[in-house]
């Protein structure tokens, strides 16, 4: 049986069409879209979901995890509009990771052609819904990228620093020394982790000029810094 997160690409990617057996969300991200909810969800054939609800063995039954009433008709409300947020956080993570790639940063995003994996996730992709809202600046150091996200956050107010995703705002984590921070050196080599990778998880509040407006401010003030 083949489980698939499909967390971070909600819209972009169908795993089931592709094969999944079972694809599972965490909620409270990209599809609430609002940070307010911890919610999740299992999606898969009625037998497997049936065998989960029998009333001696399953494991719904035995564990628990049955979702508030009130957190469900929140995030019913929030669905019919998450193919139209799913294309705004795209579109603005395609523009942005373009833009930056030709300020001479090191980026990291799938839907620009040299990603190694970048062919592969186009043929599986669903049309129309770009390649995903989250991509990663490599800043070399950890001194470096917590520099950078203290100006987006504090000097530009481009983003917000936080491990979350899929908000409306943009928001910014140093991997290696938080989400990834149980790994390794070597552990974190392999996963191309460097100390000073920025993941955002890029939002869609104002405009796409006026946002990356105050980005180019924060990077102008991060290399002066530097310098």
């Amino acid at each position: 049986m083949v489980v698939v997160d499909n967390t971070f690409s909600p819209m972009v990617l169908s795993p089931a069409r592709l094969g999944a057996d079972v694809v599972v969300h965490s909620m409270s991200k990209f599809i609430s879209g609002g940070a307010d909810v911890i919610a999740g969800a299992v999606c898969g054939p009625e037998s497997l979901l049936n065998s989960m609800m029998d009333l001696h063995q399953g494991s719904l039954m035995l564990l628990g995890p049955t979702m508030n009433a009130k957190v469900a008709f929140e995030l019913s409300e929030r669905i019919p509009h998450l193919g139209l947020r799913m294309k705004e956080h795209c579109l603005r993570a395609m523009e942005y990771a373009t833009r930056m790639k030709k300020m001479g940063l090191r980026v990291v995003y799938p839907g620009l052609e040299d990603h190694p994996q970048h062919h592969l996730l186009k043929s599986m992709a669903n049309k129309g819904y770009g390649f995903g809202g989250l991509l990663c600046v490599d800043m070399e150091s950890e001194e470096k990228a917590n520099r950078l996200m203290h100006h987006l956050q504090n000097s530009s107010q481009f983003g917000l620093i936080a491990v979350s995703l899929g908000y409306y705002e943009t928001l910014m984590s140093c991997s290696g020394s938080t989400t990834s921070s149980e790994l390794n050196s070597e552990e974190k080599a392999l996963a191309g982790i460097s100390p000073g990778l920025v993941r955002m998880s890029i939002g869609y509040t104002g405009t796409l000029e006026q946002k990356w407006s105050q980005f180019e401010r924060a990077i102008s003030r991060t290399m002066d810094s530097i310098l």
